[in-house]
């Protein structure tokens, strides 16, 4: 039963989130090809900054509580970065800022946790976004970096992601590509587009590619 409640609530907040719940997607992570076979690419991103949180569970059941609390953040559960008006003889706070969402929803293995993320538009520099009220969600810079990446459709089950990124680390191996990280896995679509829609990612950081 709580496995249902969770994929339930994942949906419903993957549903509000990709289809417009603040304001819509509005870019998606940015970056160059430097190599380029099929599915199989290598990338340079250009620096992020991501919302991030910690949770433990399953890697099936892991966004249910992560979404809700960026999806929080994103739409209004957030401080300005500014001075707060004052009003004797109570405080008054402006109200908190929707922050239009990005893609993909990366979620990034950590030990025994989960890191789950959303990237901030590019607009925003870690001065101007709003501070996180609730303090399980912070801002972080992501620099400059390359990742091996696959890209692929269908479910979100554990099981085709393994299986793509086994596929993905045999490609590395043999254009002699050296793995400095975690994988992440990405997601870009909305819960109810039609399996063969979906654009998938598994995305791997490696060091520095002599051509």
């Amino acid at each position: 039963m709580n496995r249902i409640k969770s994929i339930i609530w994942t949906n419903i907040l993957l549903l509000l989130i990709i289809t417009g719940g603040c304001a819509g997607v509005s870019e998606e992570a940015k970056y160059s090809i430097v190599l380029k076979e099929g599915d199989l690419e290598l990338r340079r991103y250009e620096p992020q900054i991501v919302a991030e949180t910690i949770v433990e569970g399953d890697f099936d059941e892991v966004g249910n509580e992560a979404f809700r609390r960026l999806f929080g953040y994103i739409s209004g559960k957030n401080r300005k970065n500014e001075p707060i008006p004052m009003t004797a003889p109570v405080s008054q706070e402006k109200e908190g800022e929707k922050i239009p969402m990005t893609a993909p929803v990366n979620q990034e293995q950590k030990g025994n946790q989960w890191s789950i993320t959303f990237l901030m538009p590019s607009q925003y520099t870690m001065q101007t976004l709003p501070v996180p009220v609730d303090e399980r969600v912070y801002l972080r810079e992501v620099p400059e970096r390359l990742m091996a990446s696959i890209t692929y459709s269908g479910t979100w089950k554990q099981k085709r992601y393994e299986q793509h990124k086994e596929k993905l680390l045999d490609w590395m191996h043999h254009k002699m590509l050296e793995q400095v990280g975690e994988p992440v896995y990405a997601r870009y679509n909305p819960p109810f587009s039609l399996w063969f829609m979906r654009r998938n990612e598994v995305l791997i950081p490696v060091r520095k590619y002599e051509n």
